[in-house]
């Protein structure tokens, strides 16, 4: 937890009331945000995001499993999330596991939580080999390496641009069988399906301190909110999950207002985000 002194609390919520913050942005202003990918040669896909002084990573490990007997016609993505202990002294023990579990489960809702077709985050039937038989299992495991708040909105930046970096390779099914055996299956050594990211989100964190919402809040900036709710969007506007976290109850009209802020938000933050993971994935190739 930030220790602020009664003035620094009062200089933080002031600033905020008047739309100036104490780093000079404004409340619906991101801090400058950066991409790497291809950080983790030995996974299918990885990525590191930073904004601000919060930087995480996010690696993709892509293996052969069997679909389950509820969605024989889907694939399986586990997401984990990781808070080294250099980060943040808070992180060491109980409260480092507590958080990562915290954000695990926020990722799972916010990129995972879609049921109807249109708000689908990640699209888990392109996943199927054989219905029924043979899927892909994605692994996706995201690591806090430093800590200035706003950890779940770089956290699902870093899985999309992870995810824009994956290859799964070219699975061929070498024969059809009958009945529960199981087919055999050739994976490829030089062909690789790219995986679509077209429909993955970003998550958009409104913090509310006092009267008002920011986004991106650093450590200090998080430590005077009442609550926060992160929201996932595509580049379609469609919400693809909802999270909330802090004691504070909200009106339901003021939630219907932060998604409406969120969907405007997550435009420029998809913009931005499409243009430095393309032009990571350009720095990458030419290394």
């Amino acid at each position: 937890m930030v220790g602020l002194s009664l003035g620094e609390r009062q200089f933080i919520q002031g600033g905020i009331a008047q739309d100036l913050r104490s780093d000079g942005r404004k409340r619906l202003t991101y801090r400058p945000i950066g991409v790497e990918t291809g950080v983790i040669p030995q996974a299918s896909g990885s990525a590191r995001v930073r904004m601000g002084a919060t930087e995480v990573i996010a690696s993709v490990k892509a293996e052969l499993g069997r679909p389950s007997t509820l969605h024989p016609d889907k694939g399986k993505v586990a997401i984990y999330v990781d808070c080294s202990p250099t980060a943040e002294p808070m992180f060491e023990g109980r409260g480092g596991e507590e958080l990562s579990t915290e954000l695990s489960v926020a990722l799972q809702r916010c990129l995972l939580g879609g049921k109807s077709g249109g708000g689908a985050a990640i699209d888990l039937s392109s996943l199927v080999v054989v219905e029924g038989k043979i899927c892909w299992d994605l692994y996706i495991d995201g690591l806090v390496v430093s800590s200035d708040g706003n950890l779940l909105d770089a956290l699902g930046a870093a899985i999309k641009a992870a995810l824009s970096n994956t290859g799964i390779p070219r699975a061929n099914v070498a024969s059809s069988v009958l009945g529960d055996e199981q087919p055999e299956v050739d994976i490829s050594d030089e062909e690789f399906l790219q995986f679509d990211t077209s429909s993955i989100p970003v998550i958009v964190t409104l913090t509310k301190v006092g009267k008002h919402y920011i986004v991106d809040a650093t450590a200090e900036e998080e430590s005077q909110m009442s609550s926060a709710v992160s929201i996932s969007v595509n580049r379609q506007g469609h919400i693809c999950g909802l999270t909330k976290r802090g004691g504070t109850g909200l009106d339901p009209s003021i939630i219907l207002d932060m998604i409406s802020v969120a969907k405007h938000v997550s435009e420029q933050l998809i913009n931005k985000l499409d243009s430095e993971i393309a032009a990571a994935e350009a720095d990458e190739e030419e290394s």
